[in-house]
């Protein structure tokens, strides 16, 4: 079996080993497995990573187009909040499911976990 291309089943949504099944089961709730091929999902999770590069995309596409509706057309500050904050809003959850699955698939692709500390050396010494 081929791996798959991490960004593509990402962006699908799918199983970053084969590429077939659903890897969630909520909107941004993993499955517990995949239906295709069995892969186990429960011992992995993306955690605050993807929140991180959504908050800084969003803010590099919204902060400017604020801050040129405010220099040419100065509208009052109602505004500001009924234009931004939706947007604001309406890119990070449109984002927010396929960043959590490319997050997921890079970390199964690379075979990435927690950090643990070592205390077979006495302490973490080398």
């Amino acid at each position: 079996m081929t791996e798959t291309n991490p960004f593509l089943a990402g962006l699908r949504g799918r199983c970053p080993r084969c590429g077939e099944g659903d890897l969630f089961a909520g909107f941004l709730k993993f499955a517990d497995h995949c239906p295709s091929c069995g892969l186990d999902f429960s011992g992995d999770d993306a955690g605050d990573g993807p929140a991180v590069f959504i908050m800084f995309a969003v803010g590099f596409i919204v902060v400017p187009m604020a801050l040129v509706a405010e220099v040419v057309f100065r509208p009052p500050l109602w505004l500001h909040f009924l234009l931004w904050l939706p947007l604001t809003a309406g890119l990070s959850l449109a984002l927010m499911r396929p960043f959590r699955a490319i997050m997921f698939a890079l970390q199964h692709q690379h075979s990435a976990a927690q950090g643990r500390l070592d205390d077979e050396n006495g302490g973490g010494e080398p």
